[in-house]
């Protein structure tokens, strides 16, 4: 996988080591992090495109974000694909949980899924929201899931 930040500098490291940087580098500012990882996807034309990101949250004090993209011409159907986008979130969250235990880092998982009935990802709700909490993470959708709805949303070309 290959992440950058969000002014298109690449990461050169492992995606861990670049997360305990990070995380490091706050604390050493003084900052408390809270992180949020999400992913979106946008079907145009043959092609679907995933972004995930990892969204650091500064108490009081703004935030920045990693993020990777990906492009394939698979075809889903609109409740594989939202599945698809929560198995990338929890796929990163799960590498790097280990990291926001030992540094005491707040993590949720954010699923771009309406809990609105009338919307067609909310076909989805509750395997996602199942698959996300038996993992053992906290599970956030929309309205509140701004890490996939808005951040990822934004960087998905």
């Amino acid at each position: 996988m290959r992440w950058r930040k969000f002014n298109g500098e690449n990461i050169h490291l492992p995606i861990k080591e670049a997360v305990a940087d990070a995380i490091r580098n706050e604390a050493a500012k003084g900052n408390r992090l809270k992180v949020c990882i999400g992913t979106d996807s946008q079907v145009k034309g043959v092609e679907t495109e995933f972004a995930t990101v990892i969204v650091f949250l500064r108490e009081h004090n703004g935030g920045f974000m990693y993020i990777n993209n990906e492009k394939t011409k698979q075809s889903y159907h609109i409740k594989e694909r939202m599945l698809l986008e929560v198995a990338k979130s929890i796929e990163i969250a799960y590498e790097l949980c280990d990291l926001f235990i030992e540094f005491g880092v707040e993590m949720e998982v954010h699923a771009d899924i309406n809990t609105n009935p009338n919307f067609k990802s909310n076909s989805a709700l509750k395997e996602a929201m199942g698959y996300i909490l038996g993992m053992g993470f906290a599970f956030k959708a929309k309205p509140e899931a701004f890490a996939s709805s808005c951040c990822a949303d934004k960087v998905c070309n």
